[in-house]
């Protein structure tokens, strides 16, 4: 990675993440994807003592299927297995294969649970999150939800990234795909509006001249 990629990637990336404060709540959610850093955190919040269940979500995805035969969540909750949180803690939903998916499946499995009406911590990916927050807007308005990440920098969730089979350039493309997402989300109705300071636009088209088009939602004009 080029140093002026890595600073143009930086600026999305610290625009992207949200990380809210932490308060006890009633089930700590992970969201699938590629990156087994956020099971990690998950467990790491159990620990902590900041919910009595852990439900994590995922079926297989856009980066996943045909990587990995294992869902998401089933590979996310033998992570937390291993550091700490109890089999009997631990919600599954397998069937989700996006962020829509995601959210509505995770309602209806809380809500089988008692739990859809208590307090919930959202863990996805750090650029994810504010996509996330924007998502939960349309397909669960009214979750009591807090949203946070895995405590990494952007160095580090690229080395992740690749240690999961990801090459850099891929990881890179990752990101910059789902900053788009968060405008052609907005017109189809996926997510609400957020707003995008213009120095986040100038660093996306910035990487999208330096080649960083893998993973865009639609063509760049």
């Amino acid at each position: 990675m080029t140093e002026t990629v890595y600073q143009e990637l930086k600026v999305i990336w610290d625009y992207m993440r949200v990380d809210m404060e932490l308060r006890p709540a009633d089930c700590i959610v992970g969201f699938g994807c590629i990156n087994d850093t956020i099971p990690l955190r998950c467990a790491r919040l159990y620990r902590d003592g900041y919910a009595p269940k852990v439900l994590f979500t995922g079926g297989l995805g856009r980066n996943t299927l045909g990587r990995w035969s294992q869902t998401e969540a089933e590979r996310f909750a033998a992570i937390a297995v291993e550091h700490g949180v109890p089999e009997t803690a631990i919600l599954l939903e397998n069937r989700s294969t996006n962020s829509a998916e995601n959210i509505l499946f995770t309602r209806e499995t809380l809500e089988r649970a008692g739990l859809a009406q208590g307090q919930i911590i959202c863990v996805h990916k750090p650029f994810m999150t504010r996509r996330l927050y924007a998502a939960m807007g349309v397909y669960w308005p009214e979750a009591n939800a807090i949203f946070t990440s895995p405590q990494i920098t952007l160095e580090e969730h690229i080395q992740n990234s690749m240690d999961q089979g990801l090459t850099e350039q891929a990881a890179i493309d990752i990101i910059v795909g789902d900053f788009q997402r968060m405008e052609v989300y907005v017109r189809k109705g996926y997510q609400i509006p957020q707003e995008i300071p213009p120095r986040a636009w100038e660093a996306f088209h910035s990487l999208i001249r330096q080649g960083c088009t893998g993973e865009l939602a639609e063509p760049v004009l």
